[in-house]
């Protein structure tokens, strides 16, 4: 018998899950909101408005694409080559980095290049990049195989390997200090762990584990898909579909029907849906208040949810401009003058700063095919506090649009104001409202060590029979590679399930458009 697997949402860890399982023969369908695939890693495309240009496109969300690996190896199981089906582009800068407090740095993957750079802002760290890798490879080789492991209870931690690491993970360290280790100019240390903002953190607080994500860039490179990272969710998808999965666009679903404690079908305004497994792709604390009662929910209860420590927003500008940047990087960061007083702003006193650190993309100094000839796009992002009663949105947004505006003088991209012919802006009450994201943080839940690994929600989720879930909400957590480790984590354990829940081993058809058929759970 063929066995059925609702996915809720096409997010990119959605789309992983629905390949890998229809990959082994079984039936899946996706239901997504939105009317095209990605989530948060979406494409937004501008059509011809009233007083505006169209033909403008920008990543929703996720901009900086690193360590394809994962994906690479998921793509393959499934038969395919990710760089016959997006092309990527390694960017050299990676970005460049303007800090506040005076001073710049192009960071590039070339160790002897940014060895010189960081020598040029800081002789005192002369030599401090080349330890940093040398000690951080080290870490990740031997920490990378438990993050690609589930983590359902505090038991899995006594493995003794993952015991062997404690001494080198030094959980009890923040990420800050760890880079303290390396580097003495915080310039220099900020360049390093602003990172950590990935999963929504300040490097104050961030465990010291972390530091493999600088690592990684400079390891195995920042690149560019070509048309933006949305791309990458748009072949994903198209492969899927090529697999068997049904897509369902515009279907959100609304309710599940429980029978007991396991979820036995999704409800959208279509109509419902049975399956033998459900998996949510969608933004965990949303999802399980809106879609659960509570009363189902013993250990992420709505009162157990909400005094969950959650990571801060983000303030976005979607611009498309008339006219180009050519001599602004792809990616440039700032860094406030006053970085910890901006960090303390967002996590503790949840306000809006004068000077606020920001992240730009100037996409089309790589791919000119994001915006029409002879003009070009801009995305701008600033961290901002997670939604929260001191910061009213409906009376702010203006105002801090002329901030993020005026930021961007500071990092030498002048003249913005009149060359805007196209204008998206989206603030944590969008983030929530809009795109059903709870409190608008826009990384989940923070990554704070009570808050890792089996403490995080479980891939097969624990509280409910049936269900599972893949994306930032799970572990490992936040970030595409990460959100793609979840799905092929998820994955295993939905096939592992169903497989012994058949008896036989078999779960249902064969493999659709593999090359090869494989046994249930045996993804790589």
């Amino acid at each position: 018998m063929t066995r059925t697997v609702n996915i809720i949402g096409a997010g990119p860890g959605g789309l992983a899950a629905a390949m890998l399982l229809a990959n082994e023969g079984v039936r899946v369908r996706i239901l997504e909101k939105a009317l095209v695939p990605g989530g948060r890693t979406s494409t937004i495309s501008t059509p011809d408005q009233p007083g505006a240009v169209g033909g403008f496109k920008f990543d929703l969300g996720p901009t900086f694409f690193l360590y394809p690996r994962v994906l690479a190896e998921i793509f393959a199981a499934c038969g395919r080559d990710l760089n016959r089906e997006v092309e990527l582009i390694r960017l050299d800068p990676q970005y460049r980095i303007v800090f506040g407090a005076g001073g710049e740095i192009l960071a590039t993957p070339d160790p002897e290049r940014m060895e010189a750079a960081v020598t040029a802002l800081s002789p005192a760290d002369a030599g401090a990049f080349r330890r940093f890798m040398e000690a951080t490879r080290e870490k990740f080789e031997r920490f990378a195989p438990f993050l690609e492991q589930p983590f359902e209870s505090w038991r899995d931690l006594a493995n003794p390997d993952l015991l062997k690491l404690v001494p080198m993970l030094k959980p009890w360290k923040s990420l800050d200090a760890e880079l303290g280790r390396f580097f003495s100019d915080e310039r220099i240390r900020l360049a390093f762990t602003f990172q950590s903002k990935y999963l929504g953190m300040s490097p104050f607080r961030c465990p010291s584990l972390f530091s493999i994500l600088s690592f990684l860039e400079y390891e195995h490179g920042i690149f560019h898909p070509v048309g933006g990272c949305g791309a990458i969710s748009s072949a994903m998808a198209r492969i899927a579909e090529d697999l068997g999965v049904e897509i369902h666009y515009g279907e959100p679903v609304e309710s599940m029907r429980f029978e007991g404690r396991r979820v036995a079908a999704v409800r959208t305004a279509a109509g419902e849906y049975e399956a033998d497994a459900t998996v949510v792709n969608a933004d965990f604390a949303r999802s399980m208040t809106r879609l659960v009662p509570d009363r189902l929910r013993r250990r992420w209860s709505d009162k157990a949810i909400a005094s969950k420590r959650f990571s801060c927003s983000t303030f976005m500008l979607y611009l498309g401009i008339d006219g180009r940047y050519d001599d602004v990087p792809h990616h440039t960061i700032y860094l406030s003058k006053s970085y910890r007083e901006n960090i303390i702003d967002i996590e503790s006193r949840h306000s809006l700063g004068g000077d606020p650190s920001m992240y730009v993309q100037n996409a089309c100094v790589t791919d000119p095919s994001l915006a029409p000839e002879g003009m070009s796009t801009l995305y701008v992002l600033v961290p901002v506090t997670h939604r929260h009663p001191n910061v009213d949105w409906r009376r702010e947004a203006l105002r801090f649009r002329e901030v993020a505006l005026d930021q961007l003088e500071r990092v030498g991209i002048p003249g913005v104001r009149e060359r805007i012919r196209y204008e998206k802006m989206v603030t944590p009450d969008d983030w929530q409202d809009d795109y059903e994201i709870y409190k608008g943080a826009t990384f989940n839940l923070s990554h704070d060590l009570g808050q890792m690994l089996h403490m995080r929600p479980h891939n097969r989720f624990e509280d409910l029979d049936s269900l599972y879930l893949v994306g930032g909400g799970t572990h490992p957590g936040s970030g595409l590679p990460v959100i793609y480790s979840s799905a092929r984590i998820t994955a295993k354990l939905l096939l592992e399930d169903l497989a012994r829940r058949n008896g036989n081993g078999r779960i249902g058809r064969e493999p659709h458009g593999a090359p090869r058929a494989r046994k249930a759970g045996q993804l790589l």
